[in-house]
């Protein structure tokens, strides 16, 4: 790690921070342990000794920054704007770059599987849709089962991962979604990689959705995983390579469209990935799929949905792209649906990619709080507009045995079908 000389490039990126404890009560894993090396204030005060040589032993370091859900609500909390999500997926990278002082990971077996499986699979479409069939497969034969019963699959872990969809539902877009009735536009829909293999049905309806309020939406082939996991993992390198394919992928689009709240947030943050004025470029024309419905307005009116329905923030759409009224206007247009308040709306729910995966305790804990907060609304459903989020909120509903139903947004917006 740099030493006082030569600080680390994030280094003054730290300097911002004026400990005035603010952003505290914002960070989930401080509100549940209450410790203050699992605050943003702490774990900044951690890397800041980092790089200025003062602590040197990056062991005791790591477990407090991989406790940390890179939720962002501290940036939200900020008054001194310090972008604590760079500086800690910075340090992250540095870390993974070091070996251990003690000459011995303090990462755990299931972490570096995890990153394995990241780099190798999830960050190839191909190889993640082979995966997939075999995971369904394995569904359909009853080794999913087999594994539960033997305790292969852990039942937190078997909770949170939902049921493989069929083969049709996990297949492709076509190239081109035609708009239906006058055009107004065209779009570029980012169909993502889990997101299109276990959500794929709500990219049909984003796509769907879009095509009735009269906009063509092309899904470019050559698009590739967004790389948010591997970014989060401290993976900056091969993130980087996926960048530049989706640079070029969506290189004669004018307006790309997200419906992934964490992919959205990294797209938009390409800037500072690559720092170069094409990455920029290709930012500044992402777009959350409810963002870009807002500002176009909806010119068919969604089906009718007679429901109390509470809408949960991800924090990557709220905090990381600064996304809060637009879901609720559009889900405000919907006949019949009632939005309910929510306490802790923009509070995170523990999901975090595949966190709830690695620190699967303290995740349940922030998970049993949303679940909580969400059974205090009278809501009948959830809607959140990121597919962990989905997951999480689901699982931790059904562990505090309340029935709600989790969906995404663009499911309440669709308009009636034609006729």
């Amino acid at each position: 790690m740099s030493d006082a000389s030569t600080p680390a490039s994030w280094h003054a990126n730290t300097l911002d921070c004026v400990h005035c404890g603010l952003c505290l009560e914002a960070c989930p894993t401080y509100q549940v342990l209450g410790t203050e090396t699992d605050s943003p204030r702490g774990r900044i005060y951690l890397m800041r000794a980092l790089a200025e040589g003062r602590v040197t032993d990056t062991d005791a370091i790591r477990p407090h920054l991989d406790r940390c859900l890179d939720c962002r609500a501290c940036e939200t909390a900020c008054p001194s704007g310090v972008r604590y999500g760079h500086v800690l997926e910075a340090v992250r990278a540095e870390l993974r770059a070091q070996p251990p002082r003690t000459g011995r990971t303090t990462r755990s077996f299931r972490a570096r599987l995890a990153s394995f499986l990241l780099r190798a699979v999830v960050a190839h479409q191909g190889r993640l849709r082979w995966f997939f069939r075999f995971a369904r497969a394995a569904e359909l034969s009853g080794l999913r089962r087999l594994a539960r019963a033997l305790r292969i699959l852990p039942a937190d872990v078997d909770a949170l991962v939902p049921h493989v969809p069929p083969g049709p539902a996990r297949r492709p877009l076509p190239a081109v979604v035609p708009a239906r009735g006058e055009r107004r536009g065209r779009v570029a829909l980012f169909t993502g990689c889990v997101m299109e293999q276990v959500f794929g049905e709500i990219n049909r309806k984003t796509a769907d959705l879009l095509a009735a309020n009269g906009f063509d939406v092309v899904v470019p082939e050559s698009q590739r995983c967004c790389g948010a996991l591997l970014v989060h993992d401290g993976q900056l390198e091969p993130a980087r390579e996926l960048a530049r394919r989706n640079l070029a992928a969506f290189a004669d689009c004018e307006v790309v469209i997200t419906n992934s709240a964490g992919c959205g947030a990294l797209l938009r943050d390409y800037g500072h990935l690559l720092d170069t004025d094409t990455a920029r470029a290709f930012a500044s024309r992402c777009q959350d799929v409810t963002a870009f419905l807002a500002r176009a307005g909806l010119r068919e009116t969604p089906a009718r949905f007679a429901a109390k329905v509470a809408y949960d923030a991800p924090c990557h759409l709220c905090h990381a792209q600064g996304v809060r009224t637009q879901p609720l206007e559009l889900l405000r247009s919907v006949p019949g649906l009632e939005l309910v308040a929510h306490p802790s709306a923009e509070d995170c729910c523990g999901s975090a990619g595949i966190y709830n995966l690695l620190q699967r305790d303290l995740a349940s804990a922030i998970g049993r709080q949303k679940a909580k907060a969400l059974a205090t609304t009278g809501a009948a459903v959830v809607a959140t507009g990121n597919p962990g989020c989905m997951m999480q909120i689901a699982a931790s509903l059904r562990a505090e045995g309340t029935p709600l139903a989790v969906v995404h947004p663009v499911e309440l917006l669709l308009p009636e079908p034609p006729s």
